[in-house]
């Protein structure tokens, strides 16, 4: 029983576990297939996967659409290729287990069917807004029901159809587009891509052969769109009057109208219509016959700037009964149309060129005439009237005639004047004509006049009138010796003969320079130059009458020959013991005369000998009995004037081997410099006797057996002591004792001089002072005196020699009359053969003048400016090549800018750039120089104030700054640190500078006080000074106070005329002190200002007191302090003479 119960359960269990397999291999089939696409006349590989995969046979089914779905015979195996498309699924059966059915695959077979995109259109060319259709085509496709796909650009959900139509077309819609087609499971491949281009819309362009219809006639018009077809045209037409109306029946591309007006045009195509934007107007006209002409009123062939003409327009040819208005061209932009048919201007530089009018009927605008033929016009600058004599002498009882003219101009009326000393200008009445005769003495001017209103040209120079009368006068010489040397000083008088001696005079002198003014001193007294050689002359007049005078006086001619040199003789060169040596000194050639003799002992002597030291004999001998080197000079007059030394001579004594020699130097420089000749001498005094010499040095450079020793380039090798001994050469064993030794030093550093000029800044037309230093100037230096020249090439200086530049003994050198900003040089030079120092630094005098053929411009026009602005440096002048030069506070001269670009140097500014500037061209000019001051504390405002110097007579404007912004409220001025008003403003005006508005300038805002600006103003015509200022500072007051003698009145006049002269000084002070912040020339002003008396007497009663005190001093004979002695004798020098001493 109990092996029952088991077999059984063991049953179960058996059946249980088969039948667990049988269902679990009941499982469903996979079908993958290689691709779902079949390629054309190609197979795709299907293959059907299942787990249990031993001892299966597979079966498999194809269904399309049209076909049911059927197994394929012969087809058994796991994989399979199929060559046609449709649905296929496949399953598998095994002996134990049967797999069922896969899911299907639709495979799709490729025909090979040709499919392109076509576009339905008529035109090349698609434009934005355009409507486009595209179409898919399949070639052979006949009888299939097909579905479409498209690939295309800006769109997610393309047609399905066949057409693919795009209402309006944009630029977005440019690009790519291919399609294809299936049916059922057919599919063809995608279609070559179509290109689609979309351009903008097109605007209509229309031309015109001619924008002028002639009498008659008519123009063609044309409208075109691109390069594009299928359009046809509308066209429009409007006038001023009328509004835009579409002209019918004309749809061609051109036309033909006889009509004037306003034309426009546009294409058109396709159906729905597409439309360009519409063409640009094209005005038409119509010429009428009537000619116009321009003609000019009035009528003078020559036009000045300044003058005011009218130009009329004049229509001819019956034109006289018609309603015009005109248009003019002419040098600036043409006019608009207007009913006046002339124009009236005031002439200047750009109205010259050619003028053109024409004109139309009020009531049709698009009819006019032809344009004028030009009337050109030539604008000439304001002429000046130029006054002419026959004779500047009037005959005792006669007349003369003076000439006024204008150019080669006409339609001229005249005005003349006439003026003294004494009386102010007054005009001439009744003369108007071209010429007249005059029978008074006087200053004559004259100009012209002409034109409504009325246009005067320049006044004319002045022409003087004199009367002669028959004194007759004679120059006449002291010390009248019949040859003058060249440095001695002597005295010119003009003589008045015929009685003369009871007139009092002034005269005037000609010399082979320029001439002097009247002056009342009858004599000159100046030293002799070689630039003094020539003829002298003279003429008087009466002081009450400055418009008679002498003639001149017949020539005295002045030869000036080259200084002398003295000439010694010794009847013996030894002295004998107990006895002398006659020495005899001439002065050549011997036709001079007035003579003294000075003897001198030793070449260190600076000493005349006296009676203690020689015997005196006749003038030009003595006896000497004494050893030495003697040598002799003349001199004559007084003050004494000196021949060159003679030769010097040496006298020695007979003397023993005992006797000690000595070492000299010559010349006995204290120094030596490289390269210099040098003599070592070994000196023996003793008759007769031959010596052989011995020298002992610690040079590296021994001496020669020689009495002398002549080292022609010295260098620090030869330096060192030097001593030496005689020995006789007739008794070798007797010798002097050795000398002292001499110590000669030669240092291998050059010399360098160090130059230094003033003023600085100059007043154009004053002089300037240039001084050479050199280590140990007394040393017997002489100068030289150089040009700095810009060589923009080598990116430096070449010099050119000044006049009398050579070789100067004086170690200074005044340039006379300098205008224009420049550079010089000096060097000096020692010895024979000379030695010369190397050039020194160059130094600059810069002038504010702004006449130079140079010229520079500072953008933004200002001198103060912020860290970091931008300022832009200008050259300006027919020049092409340029540098821009810096003088900074430190003292250093900087040549090239870091950013030139043409003639422009542009700086970012920082504080290293407050400095003075100017231009130098590549021919040599210097430009006017300008400060520039940077600011480097943002918080404290700058000064706006002019680069330049500001014309008087001219409005300026002052400004405070901030770097952020102008500060236009709040502000305090200060001129010469005086508040200018208790107001705070935001700018100041100067309506019309005066030289009283010259000064510093500053300005205060919140308490803080920008840095102080120097204004300079100058003269309306600066280019041209007056006389006076040229005479100079103390001449002007010297003039004065001899006048004061005599008149009252001429007191007052004349110191006015010496307040401007002191101004010219002041000025010059102030040029001097602006680069290194001196402040001599603002005290100056405070104290002229803080006189009660007004300026003008203050300055006046200073300079007399000095002029009193210096007269007194020279009258008393005293020698006074050096710096009164000094003054005194530049007021007696440049001021009270009235002769050049350089005549």
């Amino acid at each position: 029983m109990k092996w029952s119960l088991l077999c059984v359960l063991g049953l179960f269990l058996l059946s249980k576990l088969l039948c667990g397999n049988a269902e679990e291999f009941r499982e469903k089939a996979t079908l993958t297939a290689q691709s779902s696409i079949i390629p054309a006349g190609g197979s795709v590989t299907l293959t059907c996967d299942v787990k249990e995969s031993t001892d299966l046979k597979y079966e498999w089914f194809r269904q399309t659409s049209s076909e049911e779905k059927s197994i394929i015979t012969d087809e058994s195996g796991r994989a399979i290729s199929v060559f046609k498309g449709g649905n296929y699924t496949c399953r598998a059966e095994g002996k134990t287990v049967t797999i069922t059915e896969s899911d299907s695959v639709t495979v799709r077979e490729t025909v090979r069917n040709r499919i392109t995109v076509t576009v339905q259109r008529s035109w090349s060319q698609i434009f934005t807004g355009d409507t486009i259709t595209l179409r898919c085509e399949i070639q052979g496709g006949e009888g299939k029901v097909w579905k479409y796909e498209w690939t295309a650009p800006n769109t997610n959900s393309p047609p399905t159809s066949s057409e693919y139509r795009i209402s309006r077309v944009s630029v977005s819609h440019s690009g790519d587009y291919r399609c294809r087609g299936s049916s059922d499971y057919l599919l063809t491949g995608w279609s070559d891509a179509f290109r689609l281009t979309v351009s903008y819309k097109p605007r209509a362009t229309l031309t015109a052969g001619t924008t002028i219809i002639p009498v008659g006639g008519s123009v063609t018009l044309t409208c075109s769109v691109q390069s594009s077809d299928g359009w046809k045209y509308e066209w429009f037409r409007r006038t001023q009057t009328t509004s835009e109306g579409q002209i019918r029946d004309q749809q061609n591309r051109d036309i033909r109208v006889s009509e004037g007006g306003i034309y426009r045009c546009r294409g058109t195509r396709g159906n729905p219509v597409y439309y360009t934007d519409i063409s640009d107007d094209v005005t038409i006209e119509i010429t009428i016959s009537n000619k116009v002409v321009v003609k000019q009123q009035p009528n003078w062939p020559q036009i000045f700037r300044g003058e005011t003409i009218t130009l009329t327009c004049e229509v001819q040819e019956g034109g006289e009964t018609t309603e015009w208005e005109y248009e003019w061209r002419g040098p600036s932009t043409a006019t608009q149309w207007t009913h006046n048919n002339d124009v009236t201007f005031r002439v200047s530089e750009s109205s010259s060129g050619d003028y053109m009018c024409k004109s139309r009927r009020r009531d049709d605008s698009y009819s006019s005439t032809e344009w004028s033929e030009a009337f050109t016009l030539s604008a000439s600058n304001k002429p000046r009237a130029t006054l002419t004599a026959g004779t500047t002498i009037i005959p005792v009882g006669g007349s003369v005639t003076l000439t006024c003219s204008v150019q080669s101009s006409d339609g001229w009326k005249y005005e003349w004047f006439r003026r003294t000393q004494t009386t102010s200008e007054v005009q001439i009445r009744d003369q108007q004509n071209r010429d007249i005769r005059v029978s008074e003495g006087g200053i004559y001017s004259c100009r012209g006049t002409r034109g409504n209103p009325v246009y005067y040209t320049d006044i004319s120079d002045d022409v003087t009138i004199e009367i002669t009368f028959s004194n007759k006068v004679v120059v006449k010489q002291q010390p009248n010796w019949p040859q003058i040397f060249r440095g001695e000083t002597i005295t010119l008088t003009c003589e008045v003969q015929e009685g003369g001696e009871t007139t009092e005079w002034e005269y005037e002198w000609r010399g082979p320079r320029t001439p002097t003014q009247w002056t009342h001193n009858n004599d000159v007294t100046f030293r002799v130059s070689e630039s003094s050689s020539g003829d002298y002359m003279c003429k008087s007049r009466r002081r009450d009458d400055s418009y008679s005078s002498t003639e001149w006086s017949e020539a005295f001619t002045l030869s000036v020959s080259n200084k002398p040199k003295a000439k010694l003789r010794a009847d013996n060169t030894a002295v004998p013991v107990g006895g002398s040596v006659t020495l005899t000194c001439s002065v050549s050639p011997s036709s001079s005369s007035g003579w003294k003799y000075y003897w001198y002992r030793d070449e260190k002597s600076s000493e005349a000998l006296t009676t203690q030291d020689a015997v005196f004999h006749s003038n030009g001998q003595i006896s000497v009995s004494q050893e030495g080197l003697y040598r002799c000079r003349g001199g004559r007059g007084n003050p004494v004037y000196y021949t060159e030394d003679s030769q010097s001579v040496r006298i020695g004594k007979t003397v023993t081997a005992s006797n000690r020699p000595v070492v000299t130097l010559y010349p006995n420089w204290s120094e030596i410099y490289r390269g210099e000749t040098i003599t070592v001498r070994c000196e023996i005094h003793g008759g007769d006797t031959e010596w052989d010499y011995e020298w002992e040095t610690n040079s590296m450079i021994k001496a020669p057996n020689q009495n002398e020793y002549r080292i022609r380039s010295a260098s620090s090798s030869n330096s060192g002591n030097y001593r030496c001994k005689g020995r006789m050469k007739s008794s070798q064993h007797e010798t002097t004792e050795w000398s002292d030794s001499v110590t000669l030093t030669v240092s291998d550093n050059e010399p360098r001089p160090v130059l230094t000029v003033s003023p600085s800044w100059l007043s154009p037309g004053a002089s300037v002072t240039l001084n050479c230093e050199v280590e140990h100037p007394s040393a017997g230096w002489s100068f030289y005196w150089y040009k700095a020249v810009p060589d923009l090439s080598e990116k430096s200086s070449s010099y050119e020699l000044l006049p009398d530049g050579s070789g100067t003994a004086q170690d200074s050198y005044i340039i006379h009359g300098q205008t224009h900003t420049a550079g010089y040089v000096c060097r000096a030079g020692r010895g024979d053969p000379e030695y010369h120092t190397d050039h020194s630094q160059p130094k600059f005098v810069w002038s504010a003048d702004v006449h130079s053929a140079a010229s520079l411009t500072v953008s933004p026009d200002r001198v103060q400016h912020f860290t970091s602005d931008s300022v832009s440096l200008t050259c300006e002048g027919n020049f092409t090549e340029w540098r821009v030069r810096k003088f900074s506070e430190d003292g250093r001269l900087y040549s090239d800018c870091r950013r030139m670009t043409g003639s422009t140097c542009d700086i970012n500014t920082s504080k290293s750039d407050t400095a003075v500037y100017w231009c130098e061209s590549g021919s040599g000019e210097f430009s006017s120089a300008v400060n520039i001051t940077v600011q480097n504390d943002d918080n404290v405002p700058i000064l706006v104030s002019p680069v330049h110097p500001v014309t008087e007579g001219a409005s300026v404007s002052l400004s405070c700054s901030l770097r952020t912004q102008k500060i236009l409220s709040n502000v305090f001025f200060y001129h010469n640190d005086k508040l200018i008003e208790n107001d705070p403003r935001g700018e100041l005006k100067i309506s019309a500078v005066s030289k009283s508005d010259e000064g510093f300038y500053k300005c205060q805002y919140s308490g803080r006080e920008s840095a102080q600006s120097w204004m300079s103003v100058k003269g309306a015509d600066s280019s041209s000074p007056p006389v006076w200022l040229i005479v100079g500072l103390v001449c002007g007051v010297s003039l004065i106070i001899i006048l004061l003698l005599l008149l009252y009145r001429c007191r007052r006049t004349n110191s006015a005329v010496n307040e401007q002269t002191l101004n010219q000084d002041h000025q010059q002070h102030v040029y001097s002190s602006l680069l290194h912040g001196n402040r001599c020339g603002y005290e100056i002003i405070r104290r002229s200002e803080n006189t009660g008396s007004g300026p003008a007497e203050d300055v006046y009663a200073n300079v007399a007191s000095v002029i009193q005190l210096k007269v007194i001093n020279k009258t008393t004979g005293q020698r006074g302090d050096p710096e009164e002695s000094s003054d005194y004798n530049n007021v007696n020098l440049s001021g009270c003479s009235v002769f050049d001493p350089a005549f």
